[in-house]
């Protein structure tokens, strides 16, 4: 029994990363347990392993006294005196056992507390081993499926990707390799349960800060972050350094930083801006190549309303609203957005308008220039090749007729 508990102490030491005394612990008090409730029942044991050879010895307390009723739990004074010339009646001595004595039911038992012991140290560890990890990126190994989780091998332990922290249309089969968010360790009465994530926020933040240099190093910070996880993510970063382009350094020399992170992602797509302290700047910013226009904003509700062009409306709105909510995130600030409304140039306005440019010729009556632009004249340039009778047959008068082609020739003259 001795290899066995020294093949269980080494295993446990080298591949559980459980210390020799916790388990030497574990083992003795199991083992004691057992044989308690077992063939030696109503028992005190002790038991001692040897961490050096495994080793295995038990004693069992024992009641001096003169006269035996309970040979379980009692011992005579002669026999007593035999293990401890010393021992008075009344006194509590303790006599070796064999091992061997323990029984099988003992030994079985002791394996099913063993293992018990050896889980809660696992659990234990795991917790100590992953508690500095939460926040980082972990890579694992699907292994199985349960209950709609994902079982993630990390080495050490298994964690959980439940259906909320997973992308929309990713799925991964057993053997995969998959790079998680390490979101969280829950402690339950199984033991802690490691939780990972894809879809969190922090997923992208860590992806660009373990991809760009300037973001480790603390040069370019990122100040603002919005994701629909599967669709898009908009990320706003800053330069402490003014020599450093915020967007270009997550970019990268022809965009190989971020599509690195994109490949990660599984082709979602990165809005990366220059961040501005004012909500309207960073509002430009935002919906590139959509223009805001008529912007009111109204400070107390932080809520910004605005419109854009008709054909960036789509574009400003996004597939589903997508676009437009994680603008409204980025800033902190809810959107109003509308269609810019162009309003109809009337025919009292266009007649206006083209009166005011036949104004252009000098002391040309008003109401004639409304009566010529009422029958198609509404610029100089239209009367090229006019001649007064051309206005009588329009309904003027000869002297009218006369009087605005000689005011037009000059006009022209004037003009060249």
């Amino acid at each position: 029994m001795s290899h066995e508990i020294l093949s269980v102490l080494e295993y446990m030491e080298k591949e559980k990363g459980i210390s020799r005394p916790d388990m030497i612990e574990a083992i003795s008090s199991a083992i004691a347990s057992a044989a308690q409730k077992g063939i030696s029942a109503g028992q005190d044991i002790r038991v001692v392993i040897n961490p050096k050879t495994g080793a295995l010895k038990a004693w069992s307390q024992l009641q001096v006294v003169d006269s035996v009723g309970d040979a379980d739990v009692e011992i005579h004074i002669e026999k007593a005196r035999q293990i401890d010339p010393n021992a008075q009646i009344g006194d509590s001595i303790e006599k070796e056992v064999d091992p061997a004595y323990l029984g099988r039911i003992a030994a079985q038992t002791a394996r099913q507390a063993i293992m018990q012991r050896i889980r809660q140290f696992e659990k234990d560890r795991i917790y100590d081993d992953y508690k500095d990890t939460v926040g980082d990126i972990v890579t694992g190994t699907v292994r199985r499926r349960e209950r709609g989780d994902l079982i993630v091998d990390l080495g050490k332990a298994e964690a959980i990707l439940p259906p909320r922290e997973r992308v929309p249309g990713e799925d991964y089969a057993p053997g995969e390799s998959i790079r998680c968010l390490l979101l969280k360790i829950e402690q339950t009465n199984r033991g802690p349960d490691i939780i990972l994530s894809r879809s969190n926020l922090n997923f992208v933040r860590r992806l660009f800060e373990l991809e760009v240099t300037e973001i480790a190093d603390g040069t370019v910070t990122i100040e603002a972050m919005a994701r629909e996880a599967g669709y898009r993510t908009k990320i706003a970063v800053n330069s402490s350094d003014p020599k450093v382009d915020p967007v270009g350094a997550c970019v990268g020399a022809r965009g190989a930083r971020v599509k690195t992170i994109v490949r990660e992602l599984g082709g979602e797509k990165i809005d990366i801006i220059r961040y501005f302290s004012d909500p309207l700047q960073l509002l430009e910013e935002a919906l590139k190549p959509a223009v805001p226009k008529n912007i009111k904003v109204n400070e107390s509700d932080r809520r910004i309303h605005f419109e854009v062009a008709e054909d960036d409306l789509s574009i400003a709105i996004g597939r589903r609203g997508f676009n437009a909510k994680l603008t409204s995130r980025l800033l902190g600030w809810k959107l109003d957005i509308a269609k810019e409304e162009k309003e109809a140039v009337g025919f009292d306005e266009k007649v206006a308008k083209a009166v005011q440019g036949l104004n252009a010729i000098d002391g040309l009556d008003p109401d004639v220039a409304s009566r010529l632009v009422a029958i198609g004249f509404a610029s100089p340039e239209v009367f090229e090749g006019v001649t007064a009778d051309d206005l009588v047959g329009a309904g003027f008068s000869s002297d009218e007729a006369v009087d605005v082609i000689s005011k037009v020739q000059a006009f022209f003259q004037q003009n060249g």
